[in-house]
């Protein structure tokens, strides 16, 4: 670990690394698999379905992370290409099912473990600001739904911002909104390309939150495996 250093600003990702998306989304496609009767359309079964969505869903976000497709495909083509995979071709259907997914996915509240005691000890000692790639509207229910809106400062969008992370757009904007110097900053978050080579090459000190502790060559300011861990340096 890197020796300690003062900060006058934390940044965090939200999905993955405060807001527990995969069992929120879990529990809402659960859900809505049993209110459209997929399983008697041909789908077997919705563990079947959540795997096919999960891997679907993280290619779409990696292509759009990479700049090679925009967030309408993930809106319009998302559901098509998992209910085609899963064996049910209805594309009206996908639409149907992908706008109630975008309705209800956000009010869903589970967060990650220690995220509660990490903002509570964390928020009295720094101003703290999301940043985030998600669609607008769906990040600010997360958070309210979730109770953790009153923590930060604001929330920065990529819509909101103009560009999306890793661009370094995204992190100037951030900060000069904030009102704080990219060398007194440091950005919290699970992606490594989106969240850390992103803000480290816009010259923001980095926590990679890695709890599953994944094999990676990427330089990073500190590595935590829970949310806790930011109490022993923050």
């Amino acid at each position: 670990m890197t020796s300690l250093k003062t900060y006058s600003l934390l940044l965090f990702d939200l999905d993955h690394t405060l807001w527990d998306f995969e069992n929120n989304s879990r529990e809402t496609l659960e859900v809505l698999f049993g209110k459209y009767d997929l399983e008697n359309k041909g789908i077997a079964g919705f563990k079947h379905f959540f795997e096919i969505f999960s891997r679907i869903n993280m290619q779409l976000w990696d292509f759009h992370d990479r700049n090679l497709i925009g967030q309408e495909v993930i809106r319009l083509q998302r559901f098509n290409k998992v209910f085609s995979a899963a064996g049910l071709e209805d594309y009206p259907l996908s639409l149907l099912f992908s706008d109630e997914y975008h309705l209800e996915l956000p009010k869903r509240k589970n967060l990650l473990p220690y995220a509660i005691e990490t903002l509570d000890y964390l928020h009295v000692k720094y101003p703290m600001v999301i940043v985030t790639n998600g669609f607008n509207e769906m990040q600010q229910t997360k958070m309210h739904s979730s109770g953790i809106n009153h923590y930060f400062k604001s929330i920065v969008t990529s819509q909101r911002a103009g560009d999306k992370k890793p661009s370094k757009q995204i992190f100037d904007f951030t900060l000069e909104e904030a009102g704080h110097a990219h060398n007194s900053v440091i950005m919290i978050g699970d992606n490594l390309q989106t969240d850390i080579v992103g803000a480290r090459m816009a010259g923001i000190d980095t926590v990679y939150f890695n709890p599953n502790s994944k094999p990676h060559s990427e330089e990073v300011t500190h590595e935590i495996k829970s949310l806790k861990e930011l109490q022993v340096f923050l």
